[in-house]
């Protein structure tokens, strides 16, 4: 099987779900395990693999084996919640150690990273993504323990070189960790251009039906700090539950085309609105007047994806009647998904958030692109 698995595409492994037949129904869906404890025989010693649901369960492994696969990596590891993931990874800091991340990311993230500052005496430099060189001169040889990207970044959509990131960070001796939760396996290789760990939101386009919560995390070594990282969901019990296992199975069952889907459907929105008279830009990495437009097509070979912004020409009050009069897309929080979501996020981020008050942030779903472009010009209509 691995032999024949080598020779088959991300998408194949992706659809088959690592080619799992049942070797006792020959079911080709992947069965669900609910067990939490599992039994012990002669000598006390364990039937199986497993002893308890907070280390780990078989649909859990089958799910995590799945995405190693389609990821270039030789393990992964699930969580209940993207959050738990990336606590997980900076839990390996140790006091005095340098964090470098950019100033526009996941705002969780951020604020996690903030606290470790105030709390734990972890050091933390935020870098201007859009500015050449600002990663290398936020790097401390010998002090920087982590390099945490975005590419592309949310919610400005700036796109950062992977490998560039990766060369850097291991300069100075510090792991590359890329959160590719808008650029998952499909269209970005994070492994293969240098990154040592990926993140990803799971609950977005990996699950891909808004109906599970999760985190994912993929790993280039099995070193130490991976059976930290391991260790550490034990303890805090982070894992992801079986169910939500076999549920995220299903969704990288149709990840690929649903990319394929939502990236066609982004690129056709953001060439209609871009030169808009109701919009001031569209920040879409697949267009061409994208500042690394370049970059992006070199790395995201799969597609750009289907998350966009725009920058709408009204204030903060407007951008909220606007996303309050769809009526096709949903407002509402979350992306990746098969419908399309519009928000407000400097609304959602909060008074201290360094994203523009006029940024519509829009997750495009799978949906006829023709009539997600009509709902939004009938909401813009009375910014022109």
């Amino acid at each position: 099987m691995s032999d024949r698995k080598n020779r088959l595409a991300p998408a194949t492994i992706a659809a088959q779900a690592n080619h799992h037949i049942d070797p006792e129904t020959g079911a080709v869906v992947p069965a669900l395990d609910t067990s939490t404890t599992f039994a012990r025989g002669a000598g006390y010693a364990l039937l199986g693999d497993y002893e308890y649901a907070r280390d780990t369960n078989p649909t859990t492994t089958m799910a995590e084996k799945v995405l190693a696969e389609i990821s270039s990596a030789p393990a992964a590891l699930l969580f209940n919640s993207g959050m738990s993931a990336i606590t997980a990874v900076f839990e390996t800091l140790r006091t005095g150690q340098h964090v470098v991340a950019p100033e526009i990311m996941y705002h969780g993230a951020k604020v996690w990273l903030r606290r470790l500052a105030e709390l734990r005496g972890v050091e933390v430099s935020f870098f201007d993504q859009t500015e050449n060189g600002a990663l290398a001169r936020a790097l401390r040889p010998g002090r920087t323990a982590i390099v945490w990207i975005e590419s592309p970044t949310n919610p400005t959509w700036d796109v950062i070189d992977i490998h560039a990131a990766a060369t850097a960070a291991h300069a100075v001796g510090a792991i590359l960790a890329v959160d590719c939760t808008v650029a998952p396996p499909c269209t970005t290789d994070a492994i293969t251009l240098g990154a040592d760990i990926v993140f990803h939101s799971a609950t977005k386009y990996l699950g891909g039906h808004s109906d599970l919560t999760a985190g994912a995390l993929v790993t280039a070594n099995e070193d130490d700090r991976w059976d930290e990282i391991a260790r550490v969901r034990t303890l805090t019990g982070g894992i992801i539950s079986p169910f939500d296992a076999w549920l995220l199975v299903r969704g990288i069952r149709t990840l690929f085309v649903r990319y394929e889907r939502a990236s066609e459907n982004a690129m056709r929105i953001a060439r209609h609105f871009d030169s808009h008279p109701a919009i001031e830009r569209v920040l879409y990495p697949g267009l061409e007047s994208h500042p690394r437009h370049a970059v992006a097509k070199s790395q995201m070979t799969g597609g750009y994806g289907g998350m966009l912004s725009l920058l709408i020409r009204g204030d903060a009050a407007a951008g909220r009647r606007v996303s309050a009069s769809v009526k096709v897309f949903i407002p509402a929080t979350s992306l990746g998904g098969v419908e399309s979501l519009i928000e407000h996020r400097k609304s959602i981020e909060g008074p201290d958030s360094l994203v523009p008050e006029n940024l519509l942030r829009l997750s495009i779903g799978i949906e006829s692109a023709d009539d997600l472009i009509a709902d939004l010009e009938q909401a813009v209509a009375f910014l022109q």
